[in-house]
């Protein structure tokens, strides 16, 4: 008989693709934990089934067996990331763990990755807890190759403009200040982030950031 480990979740969301800028619709659709309602429950099951349920109703169903093939995942603090992929179509799905406090969450999700480590690879960025006389550690904010050579990127209008201009931009080669056309997304930062941590873990994205960086140096070679 199949046995399963049961963990409390906080929030569980999972991203719909084709929202976002041009659609009503929130790219992500989330369940939070709440008082008048069922609880949100994760689920393990021996005989290799991740599936999320809340109350009656199954909200995920992931196969396990052979999930290394379809399936990435990412421990950051108390969240589990999930990037799964079927027939080239990718899902996001992000669950927050539910604790007393800070450290049991993340105590608790990080029981939930060793348990999903007996099927699938799964990555980690710790969160870890510092003495009170300890002060995190903080990278120093990298330098960009105009601001090195003491001067200011330069601030250009959108006319003037040109695929050259862009690609060095883009590559860092000359920094500028684009129009305002150019800085807006239809990603919220923390969304961006989920998805980009959740790529890295693919071994096939790191060939595809050479591939792009590859076509920009030929585009400027045009």
């Amino acid at each position: 008989m199949a046995t399963s480990v049961k963990w409390r979740l906080k929030r569980y969301g999972r991203f719909i693709p084709g929202t976002g800028e041009t659609s009503k619709r929130e790219p992500w659709k989330t369940f939070e934990a709440k008082k008048n309602e069922p609880e949100i429950i994760l689920t393990i099951v021996d005989y290799g089934y991740l599936m999320v349920l809340q109350g009656q109703e199954c909200l995920e169903t992931i196969p396990l067996n052979g999930a290394s093939d379809f399936l990435k995942v990412l421990q950051k603090s108390d969240n589990l990331m999930i990037r799964h992929t079927i027939k080239g179509a990718s899902r996001l799905i992000r669950m927050q763990f539910d604790g007393s406090n800070k450290a049991e969450a993340i105590k608790e999700c990080s029981s939930a990755a060793e348990k999903l480590r007996e099927h699938v690879p799964v990555g980690t960025q710790d969160d870890v807890l510092l003495p009170n006389n300890q002060p995190p550690v903080v990278d120093p904010a990298p330098v960009t190759q105009g601001e090195a050579a003491g001067g200011e990127p330069e601030v250009v209008r959108e006319g003037s403009l040109s695929v050259q201009r862009l690609t060095r931009n883009l590559l860092g080669e000359t920094p500028l200040t684009l129009p305002q056309l150019y800085r807006q997304g239809s990603w919220e930062h923390g969304d961006l982030e989920a998805l980009l941590r959740v790529c890295l873990l693919d071994p096939s994205f790191h060939a595809l950031v050479e591939q792009v960086e590859g076509e920009l140096r030929k585009i400027l070679q045009e």
